[in-house]
């Protein structure tokens, strides 16, 4: 696995990372860390290997653009001194374009997202271990729907500074495609975007699935 004995992970996003997380920042006792993904990777993460202290940290705020992430990133983020960073913005960039079309100035075209995004991996990447970047998505398995077809083009931004910076890179659309071969959208999310617990955990698995995380482990075991 590639964390270490008391490294810290910052979770960096909106509402899918968030989900009743405390604010701005969410970590330690009780429900702080929310109900995310996060729990879930924090959840496995402490089961599975006991004896690797981690610092889980929730950073996400529901409602959330690449430009509000931005906007909060040296608070949020890079002032926690983190160890690692995983970043998870993008689906209100394109969102906003469909249920505000008449309101241009919430709306983050894909110039400004690539430069949002860049800015952020460009603040933390050389004081970290790793950055992890998620695409945003739309639960859609039509390629062609708008909403879908659009959020692509800010999923392939992802991928092109993932690969410009050497980013950790995570395909989240790619991953609920597979997903739908089997089951409809609805089973996990009735919105397309907000994920139940069962979503949630399809997030988590495909987050550990980039750090070595091993289901077989036993502590003290070679």
């Amino acid at each position: 696995m590639i964390f270490e004995h008391m490294d810290r992970i910052v979770f960096a996003g909106d509402s899918v990372t968030d989900m009743e997380s405390a604010q701005p920042v969410g970590e330690g006792l009780f429900e702080n860390v929310g109900k995310s993904y996060v729990r879930i990777v924090e959840n496995m993460l402490a089961a599975f290997y006991p004896e690797v202290y981690l610092r889980v940290t929730n950073s996400g705020i529901g409602g959330n653009t690449s430009r509000d992430l931005l906007q909060r990133f040296d608070r949020d983020v890079v002032s926690l001194n983190p160890d690692w960073v995983s970043i998870c913005i993008g689906i209100n960039d394109v969102w906003r374009q469909f249920d505000s079309p008449a309101m241009p100035d919430v709306q983050v075209s894909p110039e400004e997202y690539r430069s949002n995004v860049e800015q952020m991996i460009l603040s933390v990447k050389d004081n970290v271990k790793g950055v992890f970047l998620m695409t945003p998505y739309y639960m859609e398995p039509n390629a062609e729907d708008w909403m879908r077809k659009r959020m692509d083009t800010y999923g392939a931004i992802c991928r092109e500074l993932a690969e410009k910076y050497g980013c950790c890179f995570i395909d989240l659309q790619a991953v609920f495609n597979d997903y739908f071969q089997y089951r409809h959208s609805s089973y996990i999310a009735w919105d397309r975007i907000h994920p139940n617990q069962i979503g949630a955990t399809v997030i988590a698995r495909a987050f550990l699935e980039k750090c070595g995380f091993d289901y077989n482990h036993r502590p003290g075991e070679e």
